[in-house]
């Protein structure tokens, strides 16, 4: 819990009697590996911050597995559009290794942004940080070189290859296993 703390301290100074009701929100979590988070037709109820493990969101499209995104420790995660509309969710998100996540609800989230006036102002940076997140995966899988979506993955998560499957890895670069191998193999 501490990291998040911090990280929220980092952007803008919080109060006490915050920081003590976002203690006593939060809930700590061990999720095993190949625990869902969330699945498609669900609301999502919760925002995440990873303190141990990896996480991916991924989709089913023609009956593939398509990775989206990874996250890692002290990253947030959310599926923006089912937890902030309240409708059922289309993505999958799931542990890829045994991993301790925080939570805390929609709606004790809505009590903090209402009693809490500084919190409104670190949340729309954390937004704006997500966002910008968000955009910069949308730009690298329209980086023309498969190379250079290799290589931006692993500046985002250098130990990738240790922690996720290399079928989920070239999924989220739109590529084929083989063709990630191919990469890898230059560079080793």
């Amino acid at each position: 819990m501490e990291p998040l703390i911090d990280i929220l301290q980092s952007i803008y100074p919080v109060s006490e009697a915050f920081l003590l009701e976002l203690k006593r929100f939060l809930r700590r979590e061990e999720v095993g590996r190949k625990q869902w988070l969330l699945r498609p037709g669900e609301i999502s109820s919760k925002i995440y911050f990873i303190e141990k493990g990896l996480v991916r969101g991924f989709y089913i499209h023609n009956d593939k597995e398509v990775t989206v995104w990874f996250m890692k420790e002290n990253d947030l995660i959310i599926s923006i559009i089912s937890f902030y509309t309240r409708q059922p969710s289309e993505e999958y998100i799931e542990l890829l290794e045994d991993g301790v996540v925080w939570s805390i609800t929609y709606e004790q989230l809505q009590l903090l942004f209402h009693n809490f006036i500084e919190f409104n102002f670190a949340s729309r940076v954390l937004t704006e940080r997500y966002y910008a997140l968000s955009e910069l995966r949308a730009q690298k899988l329209r980086l023309p070189s498969a190379q250079d979506r290799y290589l931006q993955l692993l500046e985002e998560i250098p130990d990738i290859f240790t922690r996720a499957p290399l079928k989920y890895i070239a999924s989220s670069l739109g590529l084929t296993p083989e063709t990630v191998s191919r990469i890898r193999a230059k560079k080793l």
